[in-house]
């Protein structure tokens, strides 16, 4: 993987992924989808559930029954809007689970899910991704290579996130297709949207085959009074809570990767709120590959260079 998109590289990651579920579907004596049926996240939810499963033996007939009858419903995903589905809004609820508790502006705890996207916001999507097209065009076309649903949040509580467990979908509050309140337009706050929450994905499918991070030795995680151990938490500039070192790993990535978007984005138009932001994605960015630069001992051969790849577009910057 590289810092610059290519979606060559985004098909060849994906086609190792599929190949391992696959094989685990097939271990667990699940017929597969058809291997286009197979990219869909939901498919992908269904081999993590099977994969638990054969830890403590072979699936019983009703995880069977009910994980066939998943993958039986499933066809061919494209890359687009998608309404709520279950694999979806049991996503949202992990989600919830790993995010602090903030309160929203009626003073109770601040929810997500899942929402049904409105014409006018389809709409708001085909701008922000005709806008991605025509001003970085390698990135678009990984986006569409890597992400296969496009799913809408509601509610306060998270912005926008990837998981794992559904592979190929990205979930974004609606209220990015809208303007903020500093004038940053929809159409820009999407596409930023796709190239964050696209680059997350394109990095776990990437980091399966040719990791970025050493196998981590577990280590004292603070002042944690039951004296367990944990991995190395870290601070980074995306999150308010310490994350582990693949979190800062990513939001390397991701940063680098905006700054590049906005770059682009203030050459087309000098806008002085798109440069704002761009300003802001530039200290944010330097944050990160100097944090990550300390702890480059526990990066692999390929997270080194993606590392300096980072650094690189900041340096190009200056």
């Amino acid at each position: 993987m590289h810092v610059e998109p290519d979606a060559t590289e985004a098909v060849e990651d994906r086609t190792q992924l599929l190949r391992r579920i696959r094989g685990v579907l097939e271990r667990a004596e699940l017929a597969p989808p058809g291997s286009d049926a197979l990219r869909h996240p939901a498919a992908v939810e269904a081999a993590h559930f099977a994969q638990r499963a054969l830890r403590s033996g072979p699936l019983s007939p009703e995880q069977r029954r009910v994980l066939t009858a998943r993958l039986e419903r499933l066809s061919p995903p494209a890359f687009g809007p998608t309404d709520p589905q279950q694999h979806l809004v049991r996503s949202v609820a992990r989600a919830l689970r790993s995010v602090p508790t903030r309160l929203g502006e009626d003073g109770q705890p601040a929810t997500a899910e899942v929402a049904v996207w409105r014409e006018s916001e389809r709409e708001a999507l085909a701008r922000a991704v005709g806008l991605l097209t025509r001003v970085w065009p390698e990135a678009a076309a990984e986006v569409s290579e890597t992400v296969a649903e496009v799913a809408l949040l509601r509610g306060d509580a998270i912005d926008g996130f990837t998981d794992f467990t559904v592979h190929g979908a990205v979930l974004v509050n609606r209220s990015r297709l809208t303007a903020d309140a500093a004038g940053l337009p929809g159409p820009v706050r999407f596409a930023e949207a796709l190239v964050h929450e696209g680059t997350h994905t394109r990095c776990n499918a990437a980091a399966l085959t040719d990791p970025f991070l050493l196998p981590e030795e577990p280590r004292e995680a603070g002042s944690d009074a039951s004296g367990r151990r944990g991995v190395l938490l870290v601070a980074t500039p995306l999150r308010a809570d310490p994350r582990p070192l693949t979190g800062l790993f990513q939001q390397t990535v991701v940063l680098a990767r905006s700054v590049l978007l906005y770059r682009r984005l203030v050459h087309l138009d000098p806008d002085p709120v798109v440069g704002a932001r761009h300003e802001r994605l530039l200290g944010s960015a330097r944050q990160a590959v100097d944090t990550l630069g300390t702890h480059t001992e526990l990066l692999t051969a390929h997270g080194i260079r993606l590392l300096r790849e980072c650094a690189g577009v900041l340096g190009a910057h200056e």
